[in-house]
């Protein structure tokens, strides 16, 4: 089986779900893990934490799909591109829920041709401002209710990972 790597950058928790988030990612993984927590200053009482992964292809989904559930947290996933499986990015926020990309060699939002098309459609039929979908298709909602807590963890250390169960 062919295995990426990918980071997951939890943005902010609250405090009681940290050993269930530990114990989900653990059972993704296969293997128990142990974060190191920090306290999200961009959140009173939240914590947040990075973790580096190495697993087969289609981690970063099964994670996304595994913390989502909580709903009470802010979540990024990523997952790099390999030979034979494009990048993927996974954003959660309670507010907007899940928002998944196909990210390029470099971990740009990659955009279909068909998707395009029907933002000019969308655009052409009045039902919602080419400018407004094409923000929506690269995760700008997102991005925008993320930043401040991305920026909150700027400088925390990273645990890599290399093993795979």
């Amino acid at each position: 089986m062919s295995t990426t790597c990918g980071v997951l950058f939890i943005h902010s928790t609250p405090s009681a779900l940290c050993p269930h988030i530990e114990w989900a990612v653990g059972g993704v993984l296969g293997m128990p893990v142990s974060f190191d927590w920090q306290a999200q200053p961009a959140e009173r009482g939240s914590y947040r934490t990075e973790y580096s992964w190495q697993a087969p292809i289609g981690t970063a989904a099964t994670l996304s799909s595994a913390l989502k559930r909580w709903g009470r947290m802010r979540f990024e996933v990523t997952e790099d591109r390999t030979a034979t499986s494009d990048g993927e990015r996974y954003s959660f926020t309670p507010t907007l829920g899940i928002f998944h990309a196909t990210t390029g060699l470099h971990g740009d939002i990659q955009i279909s041709e068909d998707r395009i098309k029907s933002a000019f459609a969308q655009d052409a039929l009045g039902r919602q401002g080419f400018a407004e979908t094409m923000a929506e298709l690269i995760g700008a909602p997102w991005d925008g209710e993320l930043e401040a807590f991305r920026h909150a963890g700027d400088g925390t250390p990273v645990r890599w990972l290399h093993q795979v169960g």
